[in-house]
């Protein structure tokens, strides 16, 4: 069915943006596949040993421009089986310059358009919820983690220095390492924080960082009688 626009009749300059995310899909199912030199029966032979079973004629289908509709399932599991992601089937960055992110919109890089997806480049008319919030814990943890393994490394170095020199050189850059892991930590307890001032959970710490919540005192409010 062809969308219109409300606002003006004129005939859309772009291509249909349903038709053009399944074009996306479509054109990038057939390059992995044929990247990874499958035919097509394999690929729905993989997609059955997954557990959602898309016949050889529907994958056909679809890298023609045949089909008329494309399930989330099946994107899904196409992703799975040719191991990338579906966001990389919906938009596949370097493969596709440009794409629309919603109806009636101009075409904008294929960059762009993954990033406000994904909530890293949240629109004027969306919310990006706490995806900056989980990025931005994902990256103060893998800080921590890099200072924490060069702080050992460090204090490692200078308890075998061989000279002065050396052992206060390690002990300055064990220090160095050790304060960003404070700095990171204290980060780290802030987003944790607002996460939970959301009325949401974070996410799970690494074992190595299990302590840095405050201990549960199991004092929990009371509901009023």
């Amino acid at each position: 069915m062809t969308q219109h626009r409300l606002d003006d009749e004129d005939e859309d300059d772009f291509p249909e943006w349903v038709d053009r995310i399944k074009n996306n899909v479509a054109g990038e199912v057939r390059r992995r596949r044929k990247e990874m030199g499958w035919s097509a029966q394999r690929l729905a032979e993989r997609c059955e040993e997954l557990g959602h079973p898309i016949p050889r004629n529907v994958i056909a289908n679809l890298e023609s421009g045949r089909r008329a509709n494309l399930p989330l399932v099946d994107v899904m599991i196409l992703a799975a089986a040719l191991y990338t992601s579906p966001i990389c089937l919906i938009f596949p960055i370097g493969y596709v310059e440009e794409t629309q992110e919603l109806p009636f919109r101009h075409p904008i890089s294929t960059w762009d358009a993954m990033r406000m997806f994904t909530g890293e480049e949240p629109g004027y008319y969306s919310d990006a919820g706490l995806i900056p919030d989980f990025n931005r814990h994902a990256s103060l943890v893998r800080t921590i983690e890099a200072a924490l393994r060069e702080a050992e490394r460090a204090g490692f170095a200078a308890e075998t220095a061989a000279n002065p020199a050396q052992r206060e050189e390690a002990e300055r850059k064990r220090d160095s390492y050790n304060a960003q892991v404070k700095e990171a930590t204290w980060q780290l307890q802030m987003v944790r924080g607002q996460i939970r001032d959301e009325a949401a959970t974070p996410p799970e710490l690494p074992p190595a960082l299990a302590d840095i919540d405050p201990p549960d005192d199991g004092t929990d409010e009371e509901d009023d009688i």
